[in-house]
């Protein structure tokens, strides 16, 4: 099994696979020197290659764990290294533009892609930030077309059902849609509250009055800005018109701040508290993203 690119997300997975001797070798590719080291001391991987091309040959199922605008270009660099049947699938916060990319250029090459989104991560980076329970209980999202092998779609739900994955099968445009108002407009959300509280030529005081609920409100904004760009600019269409619901959602509230209409303050607060209650109680395990 290969992992292109050994982070947060790779190196996790490489540990579950490992300790749930679910692959004979894990086989990372990485783009530092330095990595190699990293990955190894972290046990995430049994070898780790800067050649993309080594890194999956003989591979029965690849996994990218890239950033997305990453995504293409080393689809295309290892297909010419996979062994026919190859499977490929991928950890990305966006589908639809993935799977249009890649779906082809992995079957030109006589392997199969399959889209795939696990819904667990969080702000830090790295390998050594990669532990093996990060999948446990978590959602993850498959997203197969027209155009996928049956075989190759039972061996992707097979893998993540594996990691300990809740799996859902989705279209890559539902999916898009879905995830631009659960994890992409949140994370745009606590960018944009760090950068107007906490910006530079303020009072002294604001940094030392934002306390929990500060924190735990802004706590995605310190992810990966590559990360995030990228899935920013790969979902911009849904991810605008979520931004316009909220925009609009915010402008009520201040109107009703404007004409100190309490009662409808309160209704507010109340129903975000209710939703998000029953939410809570129905997902005893949320994901991390």
């Amino acid at each position: 099994m290969s992992l292109i690119g050994v982070g947060l997300l790779g190196g996790s997975l490489g540990l579950a696979l490992k300790q749930r001797g679910l692959a004979r070798q894990v086989v990372g590719y990485v783009r530092r020197e330095s990595a190699i080291a990293e990955c190894l001391q972290a046990g995430a991987v049994d070898e780790a290659t800067l050649d993309l091309g080594r890194a999956v040959s003989g591979a029965d199922l690849v996994i990218l764990c890239t950033p997305l605008g990453q995504m293409a270009a080393l689809a295309r660099g290892m297909a010419g290294a996979l062994k026919p049947g190859t499977v490929v699938t991928d950890v990305g916060s966006v589908k639809a533009g993935v799977v249009r990319v890649l779906e082809p250029v992995i079957g030109r090459a006589g392997g199969h892609f399959v889209g795939s989104h696990p819904m667990a991560g969080n702000e830090r980076t790295g390998v050594g930030a990669a532990h093996a329970g990060l999948f446990e209980g978590a959602v993850s999202v498959v997203t197969p077309t027209e155009r996928t092998s049956a075989r190759a779609l039972r061996q992707v739900l097979r893998l993540w059902r594996s990691l300990g994955c809740r799996v859902l099968e989705l279209s890559p445009e539902e999916h898009d849609r879905l995830v631009s108002r659960s994890s992409h407009l949140p994370h745009v959300a606590a960018a944009a509250l760090a950068t107007l509280v906490l910006a530079p030529g303020g009072s002294p005081y604001q940094r030392t009055l934002c306390a929990t609920g500060f924190r735990d409100t802004t706590r995605v904004a310190s992810g990966s800005p590559e990360m995030w760009r990228d899935i920013a600019l790969a979902n911009r269409r849904h991810l605008g018109r979520a931004l316009g619901e909220l925009v609009r959602e915010l402008e009520e509230v201040r109107g009703w701040l404007a004409e100190g209409n309490g009662e409808a303050l309160l209704r507010f607060f109340q129903t975000a508290k209710e939703r998000r209650d029953a939410w809570c109680a129905g997902n005893a395990s949320p994901s991390s993203e």
